[in-house]
C-alpha cells in the first residue's frame, strides 16, 4: 500500500481530506458572512469524510445555490431552471446537455426534479434536486453521467505581484507577520476565485500546506520556470494524480499560464483562474466520464501483495467503494491474492483509468510490477498502463 496522506485519518482505510485545513484562512473575518463565502463553505462541505481511496466523494453534487429575485413573477421557476442547469453541468462534466436542443424535451418541468429548497444568503435560493430521477433521464437520453467519486487536484499558484513580491499561495497563511495582512488578503481572494468555480463544477481541489517539507522540496523558481521534477516530487506526499500549476502576474497584459499533470500527461493552457478551473473540470471529465453507449465487459482482476488480514480489509473496502464497477464478485482468495470478477461499462480501459487515478495499486505487466508509480519519491505520475496480454484480465500489486 501507499504511504499516509497528509490529510489522512489515522485509522486504516480512512483516506480523508481534513476539510478544516481547507477552510482555514478563507472563512475568517466579517467577509465570512457574505453570500459568496457561504457558497464557498457549501463547496467545501461537498467533500465527504468517507472511506474511499485517493479520490474524493462529492456528496452534494445535486445541491446548488442560485439567484432568487422575489420581485420577478416567475422567480421560483427561474431559480429551479438555473439549479437544474448547474447540476447537469456538474454530473455530465460539460455544457453539452444544457446547450442541446433536446434539453427542453428531456427536462420540460425542472420543478419535478426538486426535492427541497430553502432561502440562501443575499437573495439566493439553495435547491436540492432528485439524483435518481435526473440520472434516469440522462441515461435514457444517452447522455454521460459522471459519478460522485472524483480525483483531488492539488493546485500550486505562483504569483508575481511585482516590485519583487513573489509568493506561492498555500492552503493557509498561518505564519505571516501582522504587517503581511495585505498579502494574506490577496492570497485569500485568489483561493476564493478558484474554489468558487471548483465548487460550481463539482471537482475537489486543495492547496499545498507550504510547511517545511513543501518549501524544502519546491521553490517559487521551480513553479515559475516550469520545472516538472521538483513540483511532482513535492506533490507526491499528497498522493493525488492530478496537479495544476498556475503562474500569475496580475499587472501583466499576458494571461496567466497553467500546466496540468494527470496520468502521465502534461497539458498547458492560458486564462484567468476561473477559466483555468473550468478547463480543468472539462479535462477531467473528458478523461473519466464514460460513454453511455459503451458495452459492459466482464474482467478478471487479480490483486496480489495482500499479506495480512488488515491489508485484505483495506483492499476489499477500496474495491467496494470503487464506483466505476457495475458488479463486483470475489472469485478466489489464495495465498497473497484476491481474484475478482467485475463488470465495468467501458471495459479494461475504464477500469485501468480508475485504478490509476486511485493511486493505491501498482499495475503488474507480464508478471513484473510496474514501479513507475512508486519511484524513490513515490511519484504518482508518469504511469504507463499498457494494454494487458489478455483484454479481459488485469493484475495489480497492493
Amino acid at each position: 500500500g501507499v504511504g499516509k496522506h497528509p490529510f489522512q485519518a489515522s485509522l486504516p482505510g480512512q483516506v480523508i481530506m481534513d476539510t478544516r485545513l481547507l477552510q482555514r484562512g478563507r472563512f475568517g473575518g466579517p467577509a465570512a458572512r457574505s453570500g459568496r463565502q457561504i457558497a464557498l463553505a457549501l463547496a467545501v462541505a461537498m467533500i465527504a469524510l468517507v472511506p474511499v481511496a485517493h479520490g474524493v466523494e462529492m456528496t452534494s453534487l445535486y445541491t446548488v445555490e442560485v439567484p432568487f429575485d422575489r420581485s420577478e413573477s416567475n422567480a421560483q421557476s427561474a431559480a429551479y431552471r438555473a439549479a437544474l442547469t448547474e447540476v447537469l453541468v456538474r454530473v455530465t462534466g460539460s455544457t453539452a446537455v444544457v446547450e442541446s436542443e433536446q434539453m427542453a424535451t428531456w427536462f420540460p418541468n425542472p420543478a419535478q426534479f426538486v426535492s427541497r429548497y430553502r432561502p440562501g444568503p443575499d437573495g439566493t435560493l439553495i435547491v436540492s434536486l432528485e439524483r435518481d430521477a435526473i440520472e434516469r433521464v440522462l441515461r435514457q437520453a444517452g447522455a454521460p453521467v459522471w459519478g460522485n467519486e472524483r480525483p483531488l487536484t492539488l493546485i500550486w499558484l505562483a504569483v508575481d505581484w511585482g516590485l519583487g513580491e513573489r509568493e506561492i499561495v498555500g492552503v493557509d497563511d498561518p505564519d505571516r507577520l501582522p504587517g503581511d495582512a495585505r498579502s494574506i488578503d490577496r492570497n485569500r481572494l485568489l483561493r476564493e476565485r478558484v474554489l468558487e468555480v471548483a465548487g460550481r463544477r463539482g471537482i475537489p481541489v486543495a492547496f499545498p500546506l507550504l510547511d517545511i517539507e513543501d518549501m524544502t522540496n519546491v521553490t517559487f523558481s521551480d513553479l515559475w520556470g516550469g520545472f516538472d521534477e521538483p513540483v511532482l516530487f513535492a506533490s507526491a506526499r499528497y498522493e493525488t494524480t492530478s496537479v495544476l500549476v498556475g503562474r500569475i502576474r496580475p499587472d501583466d497584459l499576458e494571461p496567466p499560464q497553467w500546466t496540468w499533470y494527470f496520468g502521465g500527461q502534461r497539458l498547458g493552457w492560458v486564462g484567468m483562474p476561473e477559466d483555468a478551473v473550468a478547463t480543468l473540470a472539462d479535462s477531467l471529465a473528458a478523461e473519466l466520464v464514460v460513454d453511455p453507449n459503451q458495452s459492459i465487459d466482464t474482467i478478471r482482476l487479480t490483486i496480489s501483495g495482500i499479506n495480512s488480514v488488515a491489508a485484505y480489509g483495506r483492499v476489499q473496502q477500496f474495491m467496494e467503494n470503487l464506483r466505476v464497477m457495475d458488479k463486483l464478485m470475489i472469485n478466489t482468495v489464495a495465498a497473497d491474492k484476491i481474484i475478482y470478477e467485475v463488470e465495468v461499462q467501458g471495459g479494461v480501459e475504464r477500469l485501468s483509468k480508475a485504478l490509476a487515478t486511485s493511486g493505491m495499486l501498482a499495475p503488474v505487466q507480464s508478471g513484473v510490477i510496474d514501479t513507475s508509480l512508486y519511484r524513490l519519491n513515490r511519484q504518482p505520475f508518469g504511469t504507463d498502463i499498457r494494454e494487458p496480454n489478455e483484454p479481459d484480465s488485469l493484475e495489480y500489486m497492493y
